[in-house]
């Protein structure tokens, strides 16, 4: 069965679609992955003697405050970046439920 060329046009453009979303879902895993190592080196933080950051290829010892004031807003950052991520993870979603339902709709007929 040959579908219509508007149809196969649908069909590559919810391709596409699928691939932003997979792109998306790599962001937001990688994100996620940073956050989480955020979180641990704060839990850290509050049980630790002194606190050292990586600067360059050194580790240099720094002020626990200043370094909690950092990771806290790297955390708020994050944050931030997921909702957006979602938030088009979303709209990408609705876009390619409403083309498919259309690919549907003109195959049936």
């Amino acid at each position: 069965m040959s579908l219509p060329k508007e149809a196969q046009e649908s069909v590559q453009r919810l391709q596409m679609l699928e691939q932003n979303l997979q792109s998306l879902n790599m962001q937001k895993q990688q994100f996620q992955a940073q956050l989480f190592e955020i979180e641990s080196a704060l839990k850290e933080i509050t049980t630790a003697p002194a606190a050292y950051k990586i600067v360059g290829g050194i580790m240099i010892g720094t002020d626990k405050a200043t370094l909690q004031k950092e990771l806290d807003g790297k955390t708020e950052i994050l944050n931030l970046r997921l909702q957006t991520i979602e938030k088009q993870e979303k709209q990408i979603r609705e876009k390619a439920n409403k083309l498919q339902e259309e690919v549907l709709a003109s195959v049936k007929e």
